[in-house]
């Protein structure tokens, strides 16, 4: 089912670009010199509501019922077919898959939590531009 496999890869790829920012952009572009100058306050200001977007969008999915594609629920309902059918190596990798994703729901609770601070904090400083 490449449309599933596609689903987790998604998951995935936005998984590793919230908690990683800095690994996304390793291509074949010469290293900066020297430190960072600043924090980057305001590009965070900046992308912090389409952020705040994709993050509801990414729970609302895995909360889902088993009707929608990606959702916790959905691959439940798949790891029990695969048991009832007698698959152990297809349910073993289906519960696999249903741990990861069970797991991301706390990872992005605990990043909308952080990230409602990081808006307030926006608010009162000048969406990050105050030096």
């Amino acid at each position: 089912m490449p449309s599933t496999r596609k689903t987790v890869v998604s998951l995935v790829a936005v998984g590793t670009l919230l908690g990683a920012p800095g690994v996304a952009a390793a291509d074949a572009s010469p290293a900066p010199s020297g430190a960072p100058k600043g924090d980057g306050a305001a590009a965070l200001c900046r992308r912090a509501p389409k952020t705040d977007q994709r993050i509801d969008r990414i729970l609302d999915r895995l909360r889902a019922d088993a009707t929608r594609r990606g959702s916790v629920a959905r691959l439940e309902q798949r790891v029990a077919n695969a048991k009832a059918a007698g698959h152990t190596e297809i349910e073993s990798y289906l519960n696999d898959r249903l741990t990861f994703r069970r797991s991301l729901i706390p990872t992005l609770e605990a990043r909308q939590k952080d990230l409602s601070e990081v808006r307030k904090w926006c608010g009162t400083h000048n969406d990050g531009n105050e030096k």
